[in-house]
């Protein structure tokens, strides 16, 4: 809803005062990037290209090309691999491209859905690496995960969904104490 891709069933969702129209062009160009579930990549093009794809609201080829220094300085496998086909990626690198393609877009609020899906623990670890340091340059994320201990130290707020509502929200350290919320939405 918030990237526009579900109609919104109630209420509304502001940034910085205004109203998302629930249209993703729109919402894209208030600044929010959406990096989907799973490998959403154009198989049969190559990184860059794939990069390329998402840089469509860069207002000139200097932007472009500064959001390409930034996705290649932070995500330097992606430079390495700049012209090899996406399909020949390996997950995670399939990952970080997806999310150097959010950060192509420009977008100052990325939102990540489930980055850690059908990866290696190693691998997790590398992706969150990222999403700490792009947390740490000041990006907005909004991260769907469903193991809360691996987002304990990295988010400031955590919100328990369960069928679209919100059942809790607070700190990670104090999710992390409630058995009974644990038990009975993570399994846990």
């Amino acid at each position: 809803t918030i990237s526009g891709l579900v109609p919104l069933r109630g209420g509304q969702i502001s940034i910085d005062g205004q109203r998302l129209s629930g249209k993703p062009h729109e919402t894209a160009m208030l600044g929010v990037a959406h990096v989907p579930q799973g490998d959403m990549l154009f198989a049969q093009m190559s990184v860059f290209e794939n990069l390329l794809m998402g840089a469509y609201l860069a207002p000139d080829k200097a932007e472009i090309k500064r959001r390409l220094d930034e996705v290649y300085t932070l995500l330097p496998k992606l430079a390495d691999r700049r012209d090899q086909i996406a399909s020949s990626l390996s997950g995670g690198e399939r990952r970080m491209a997806g999310i150097g393609r959010g950060l192509m877009m420009g977008g100052r609020i990325l939102l990540i859905d489930e980055p850690s899906l059908g990866l290696a623990p190693l691998i997790i670890d590398q992706v969150y690496g990222v999403i700490a340091e792009l947390s740490k340059a000041g990006r907005t994320i909004l991260l769907v995960e469903e193991n809360p201990a691996r987002v304990e130290d990295l988010a400031d707020r955590l919100h328990l969904l369960d069928d679209g509502a919100i059942v809790w929200s607070g700190k990670a350290a104090e999710l992390m104490a409630r058995d009974e919320l644990l038990a009975t939405y993570l399994g846990g």
